[in-house]
């Protein structure tokens, strides 16, 4: 079976991956980017995922380039805590969560692509121009850097081309770009002094406005942490265009959060340390009602692109990558194990996407605020832990990466299909 993949991203690179250990040799990740863009940024991976990758054998080298996440703080913005939580191993999840730079796990499986399927699995510089889903096989068009076409006949293609998918688009031709919600998020890195427990993520909020800080990476020797941190507000581009100079987006972030006491951190400072930054407007996609067509179906964020709450972009495509190549392996007719696919992880991930926009666990920090607008001393005054506590609980059950579904449920390695033997040793803590 012929398979091919369009986009290189997280989710493309893990299919790749997860279609070689089902047993798939004819696979091929089309990108339309000339080369891989060292973006820096930090994301978290959550257990679901993680064990998804330790299951393909990437824990141990992931372990040592990323920041296992001990504990999730969510604050006012004077500082004052909300709700606090064990993350990963530390909440008694066989698989720890991590914290780790894009480019770092991007780099990590386009090397295990390599590896497994040869350096020509993976070919830059394509963009998908044309598609056509016709009977029996599937014919995708690549538009080359100088000027080539090609058209590849494949018996699957798989979307893996993020937000502003081509293969999507495809299927949904008026669907339009994005939707907005009017946030501008502007994001950066710096090392400076570990805060907290030294693997804590922390997030700051009121009713409108977000700053997260976790750390991505850690230097053994000085302790410095490598601290990724995100600053969320509506109100950035109210006054006219927001500037595009590093010293004008750091005046304008300390301005809108300069007041914020984000625990052990001084903001000035770590914005001052701060690079480059990048600006880019919240956005996601309306659920749409199907996958899969055909021969054809989508994956990631090009199947269903959600806002940036709860940790749960990289960590879905991750899922997604690997059910659907269970299925692929499960299925004799590649039609069949696109629609199982599709029945396995669409309501599942609308349900995720209609609660991103509600922000997810973060809301608690929108009620917060709505209930104590002027500071609190106890949150206690104003919540039951209980009502935190399930709010909480709600949406991990959501994501699936609550303790219970992730450390029992079946394996979806093909051919080992049992439940795991609980262990406790995998990776250190760092």
């Amino acid at each position: 079976m012929r398979i091919t993949i369009v986009g290189a991203g997280i989710g493309g690179l893990a299919t790749a991956t997860s279609l070689h250990a089902a047993g798939f040799e004819d696979v091929t990740v089309f990108e339309a980017a000339p080369r891989p863009r060292p973006l820096g940024f930090g994301l978290n991976i959550l257990p679901n995922a993680v064990r998804e990758l330790a299951e393909l054998g990437l824990l141990e080298e992931l372990r040592h380039q990323a920041v296992q996440t001990r504990e999730l703080v969510m604050c006012n913005p004077q500082g004052r805590l909300v709700w606090r939580e064990d993350r990963g191993r530390s909440a008694g999840h066989t698989w720890p969560q991590l914290s780790v730079s894009r480019s770092r796990l991007v780099a990590v499986l386009a090397a295990e692509v390599r590896r497994r399927l040869g350096d020509g699995a993976i070919v830059t510089g394509a963009r998908l121009v044309g598609l056509d889903d016709g009977r029996g096989r599937t014919r995708g068009v690549f538009a080359y850097g100088d000027g080539a076409r090609r058209t590849v006949e494949t018996d699957v293609l798989v979307g893996a081309d993020g937000i502003h998918s081509a293969v999507r688009a495809a299927f949904y031709p008026d669907e339009g770009p994005p939707r907005t919600n009017g946030v501008t998020m502007y994001r950066g890195t710096a090392w400076g002094r570990g805060f907290l427990t030294g693997r804590s993520m922390v997030v700051l909020g009121d009713d409108r406005r977000r700053l997260v800080l976790y750390p991505i990476d850690r230097d053994g020797t000085t302790g410095r942490c490598l601290v990724n941190w995100v600053a969320a507000s509506p109100d950035f581009t109210a006054d006219g265009a927001p500037p595009e100079d590093l010293p004008g987006m750091r005046r304008l972030l300390l301005r809108e959060f300069g007041d914020w006491s984000p625990p052990d951190t001084d903001l000035a400072r770590l914005l001052e340390d701060t690079e480059r930054i990048h600006r880019y407007p919240m956005a996601d996609r309306d659920p749409v009602p199907q996958w899969s067509f055909g021969g054809v179906t989508l994956l990631g964020d090009a199947a269903h692109a959600m806002y940036p709450a709860g940790s749960n972009g990289a960590t879905q495509a991750v899922v997604d990558a690997r059910v659907l190549a269970w299925h692929l392996a499960s299925h004799s007719d590649p039609a069949d194990a696109l629609r199982a696919y599709e029945a396995d992880r669409l309501p599942q991930m609308t349900e995720l996407q209609r609660s991103n926009r509600s922000m997810g666990p973060e809301r608690m920090l929108t009620l917060a605020h709505q209930r104590a607008p002027r500071g609190f001393e106890s949150i206690g005054d104003f919540f039951s832990e209980e009502e935190l506590a399930e709010i909480s609980r709600s949406y991990a059950e959501t994501g699936k990466f609550d303790q219970e579904w992730v450390n029992s449920r079946p394996t979806l390695s093909v051919g080992r299909r049992r439940r795991p033997t609980v262990r406790r040793d995998i990776g250190s803590a760092e």
